[in-house]
């Protein structure tokens, strides 16, 4: 097998490999560690490599296979790439600012102790714009990430290291953090699967675990690596108030969706699409009818007021954070943390109540609407002409002829309001400027298992990655 394709193997087929002792832990990193010194250069996707150290653990993991006494744990030497917000002892936890820039990790997030328990071994760290706040993955102290399948345009936000190193072969397991769609855009944006759990599925750390808007997640090439990961991470955990004790195995899933009922919408009622973005979204929702699911279209007259009124929740509980960086280090912050950090001042506790209340009259109508479908699909983001330093809050964009900032073309808010509902991005098709359309899938309070089994039979009649023509041309 050629290293290029050791670069693309899914986590399970790895494992299985690793089995069987045709393929060892040592030489599936390595396969990773030259794909990232060569294309490192074009989308800058790792803030920190920690090759050497990746190194050992993998030779360890390698002796591990060599033995017969059945002592493997679930992902036992697949290489992870960890979004750098989020804890690793000893390594550093920068949120992508040079304020930041050499503060170490005291603890590791519990999602990531999990994996690493687990047996996965971090080799990289991946990049996020400054405290993981814009749709563009560019900073002044990582720089910019760019799209593997069109470095002109972004590789999404915040997450977007993550997004840019599973697309590129870089990685073959990844983390993202979500409060508005920081996973669930870059994974759209990059053409891989982006899991946004429910609120509680997956423990976080003490002070995280009081928002309920965040989120941690996997992303993944495949939906069973997604499903693989959350089978490690999820469940109960002292240091979450929120974690939930139930746990949901996702592995082994099954894609039949005959007799399934899916709602979608193509524009939210509240969005511009592109041409090429809703084609997609309606030859996915064609795929799902002919493979047996009863689909129908749905109004959702709600979404225009949650997507006016969403991100005062993240405004107002930080906006002493951004005011405070923006104060004492004016000559550290990046240009845009100025507006946000205006932004969020001007945001008021009559606002947050305004979205609180917002929030409850949609359930009214959306709340119900779950309950009676198995499934609700629309498109992650509206359209792939998304410059790679587009700027926040600035009409940058044009979709269908109408200006538009980054944030009119996100359409993953309304499901971080909805926080305790499952959502899962998934390709859905290109557009003719080589870039991954997306959708994103959601179902009812934590019903995790129906996404991924709508996600099955997309993923099963548009794979990607498993051939040259398949993955970017990079």
């Amino acid at each position: 097998m050629a290293d290029l394709d050791l670069c693309y193997l899914s986590g399970t087929d790895a494992l299985a490999r690793f089995r069987d002792r045709s393929l060892s832990p040592v030489e599936l990193l390595d396969a990773l560690i030259a794909r990232a010194e060569a294309v490192e250069p074009a989308v800058n996707a790792l803030a920190y490599c920690h090759f050497d150290e990746a190194r050992a653990a993998a030779k360890k993991a390698e002796a591990r296979y060599m033995k017969t006494d059945g002592r493997l744990r679930r992902l036992e030497g697949l290489p992870l790439a960890v979004k750098e917000d989020t804890a690793i002892k000893g390594k550093r936890q920068t949120v992508g600012s040079l304020i930041f820039e050499n503060r170490i990790a005291e603890t590791t997030d519990p999602l990531v102790e999990r994996l690493v328990k687990a047996g996965a071994i971090i080799h990289a760290q991946t990049t996020c714009p400054e405290f993981v706040w814009p749709w563009t993955c560019t900073s002044r102290l990582h720089g910019t990430t760019r799209n593997p399948w069109n470095p002109e345009v972004t590789s999404g936000a915040s997450s977007g290291g993550s997004a840019s190193a599973v697309a590129a072969g870089t990685t073959t397991l990844a983390t993202g953090s979500d409060s508005a769609g920081s996973i669930r855009m870059p994974a759209g944006m990059c053409g891989v699967v982006g899991y946004k759990p429910p609120y509680g599925r997956n423990p976080q750390s003490p002070e995280l675990s009081f928002d309920a808007f965040m989120h941690h997640g996997p992303m993944t090439r495949t939906l069973a690596d997604a499903a693989l990961m959350q089978d490690v991470t999820s469940g109960y955990h002292p240091l979450d108030h929120a974690s939930v004790r139930q746990r949901v195995k996702l592995s082994g899933q099954g894609g039949d969706v005959k007799g399934l009922t899916i709602a979608y919408s193509v524009d939210m009622d509240a969005h511009e699409v592109s041409d090429d973005v809703r084609a997609n979204t309606l030859a996915a929702v064609a795929m799902l009818r002919d493979a047996g699911a009863n689909v129908e279209r749905v109004a959702t007259p709600w979404a225009a007021e949650i997507f006016a009124k969403s991100s005062f929740w993240g405004n107002l509980i930080y906006a002493d954070e951004f005011s405070d960086a923006v104060e004492r280090f004016p000559h550290l912050v990046c240009d845009y943390t100025v507006g946000i950090a205006r932004r969020n001042e001007a945001t008021t506790p009559a606002m947050f109540h305004d979205l609180m209340q917002a929030a409850g009259r949609a359930w009214t109508d959306f709340g119900p609407l779950l309950e009676r479908v198995d499934a609700f699909l629309a498109p992650t983001v509206a359209t792939t002409e998304f410059p790679a330093e587009a700027p926040d809050d600035v009409p940058c964009l044009s979709v269908n002829g109408k200006p538009q900032t980054t944030n009119d073309v996100i359409m993953t808010w309304y499901f971080d309001v909805f926080s305790r509902c499952p959502a899962l991005a998934v390709p859905s098709g290109f557009a003719a400027n080589g870039v991954p359309t997306s959708v994103e899938l959601v179902a009812r309070s934590f019903d995790d298992r129906a996404v991924f089994r709508v996600a099955a039979e997309l993923e099963r009649q548009m794979p990607l990655y498993h051939s040259a023509q398949t993955r970017p041309p990079l």
